[in-house]
């Protein structure tokens, strides 16, 4: 009777073991799954995908939280994925700084008292063209320089 009992125990850890193997997805099966759920999704700019016993890590960038949120979704509904890591992040937007920034608008003021002096203002740089009186040139870099931009580019003519 023992002989058949270490036989059919044998036989049910076998099946077992086998039965496990077949309905658990590989990890590089489960990679493929999840890029092609997530790559579906057009808002995607970046993405990066990697699945470890399961457990399915997503990176990249994307414009929202809402996109995020749906492609952890797609990815956890892949069969065989056991969990996500969503490490995807929301792209921040290019800012431009308006050319009415209040950099610019500081600057026209300072500079109404000297008519053959233009100013331009980019990315927080004052540029200066025209002429200038010599006697001149300080009072209008003092009152350039409290308006903390990050530089004063000085192309005036001085006479």
């Amino acid at each position: 009777m023992s002989k058949m009992m270490a036989l059919v125990m044998i036989v049910a850890f076998m099946g077992a073991t086998v039965t496990g193997c077949k309905n658990k997805p590989k990890d590089a099966d489960l990679k493929t799954a999840v890029e092609t759920a997530i790559q579906a999704n057009p808002k995607l700019t970046a993405s990066g995908v990697t699945v470890e016993k399961g457990v399915a890590t997503l990176s990249g960038q994307v414009p929202d939280e809402a996109t995020k949120e749906e492609l952890g979704k797609a990815a956890a509904a892949v069969p065989g994925v056991t969990s996500v890591v969503n490490n995807l992040t929301i792209a921040v937007a290019n800012v431009e700084i308006a050319a009415d920034s209040p950099l610019a608008i500081a600057v026209k003021d300072a500079t109404k008292d000297f008519p053959t002096v233009t100013a331009t203002v980019a990315d927080g740089v004052v540029t200066l063209k025209g002429e200038l009186q010599k006697a001149n040139l300080q009072k209008l870099m003092i009152a350039l320089n409290a308006l903390k931009p990050k530089k004063v580019d000085n192309q005036l003519v001085i006479k």
